[in-house]
């Protein structure tokens, strides 16, 4: 009996993807996987479209990737990323953090955009923000794509990398959500969390073991092991903590199209520690098709 191949972190153009909903399920469904999940970032606009193109006997597992802050555990703040899947979007805490998130990420894109113009740089803030949906959350990523759409980088991580780093000047701080509130809204609203891509030590900062122990009596339900910017002893010890902690252990591409080399499917979630993640949701209905 074949595997099923589960890929439980993706993105499409709702957010900073390049395929929209219904073609990033095309592309999942070309790749073999059998289950995908949906998490652009701060919305969950994207459901429905890839709901309505799923093909017979592919799941989708609905999700959104939450932009959150937290302790490092070094007398600092960080930065970290929470995998939020099969919890009500409707409940009206997380209705109304996404609108606020969608409204800062908007404001914060438009300084950003108006600093680099200032400095004679082919930004248009009004450009960018209207051709993004009414739910889509704006952020630097559409940035590095109009850098790239001017001509001034061959790729999207090269205009990061050139005029989106930490000291180019163009830097403008967010408020995004305590870590902390994000995993007490989710669950309250019957879905899981799994900590994104905790030990990236090459994203920037991260959080330490001890953080994530902490997160995990919180309640959090796993963290994510297997992924393109983890090595063999990171996932190693990630495995380990994990187990100590009574964790769920993912795996995931963070796939974003072609804004990115990694390809979806590239990284996958064994098929026993997804039912681990599905049976601790409270929701019913959560995980579409079958």
């Amino acid at each position: 009996m074949d595997v099923v191949r589960i890929d439980l972190h993706t993105h499409s153009t709702v957010s900073d993807g390049t395929d929209d909903p219904t073609e990033l399920v095309a592309v999942a469904a070309a790749a073999g996987l059998g289950v995908v999940a949906l998490t652009d970032h701060d919305t969950t606009a994207g459901w429905r479209p890839a709901a309505e193109a799923l093909p017979p006997g592919m799941r989708l597992v609905p999700g959104a990737e939450l932009s959150c802050v937290s302790d490092d555990g070094r007398g600092g703040r960080v930065s970290v990323h929470l995998l939020a899947y099969l919890f009500d979007p409707d409940a009206p805490a997380i209705v109304a953090e996404q609108r606020r998130l969608r409204e800062q990420r908007r404001s914060r894109l438009r300084a950003i955009a108006d600093r680099m113009a200032a400095d004679g740089l082919p930004v248009d803030a009004d450009e960018i923000l209207g051709s993004l949906g009414p739910d889509a959350p704006a952020g630097r990523p559409h940035l590095a794509q109009a850098l790239v759409r001017a001509g001034l980088c061959d790729t999207v991580d090269e205009a990061f990398a050139s005029y989106l780093a930490t000291g180019r000047g163009y830097s403008v701080p967010r408020r995004d959500t305590p870590v902390e509130h994000a995993i007490d809204m989710i669950a309250e609203a019957g879905g899981v969390t799994v900590l994104a891509h905790p030990f990236a030590f090459q994203r920037g900062p991260t959080v330490t073991a001890e953080v994530v122990e902490t997160l995990a009596r919180r309640g959090l339900t796993g963290v994510e092991v297997d992924h393109p910017n983890h090595d063999a002893r990171t996932r190693d010890e990630l495995r380990a903590l994990a187990k100590d902690l009574g964790l769920v252990r993912t795996g995931s591409s963070d796939y974003h199209g072609t804004n990115k080399s990694i390809r979806i499917g590239q990284e996958v979630t064994p098929p026993e520690e997804f039912d681990a993640l599905v049976a601790q949701a409270t929701g019913t209905d959560v995980v579409v098709g079958g």
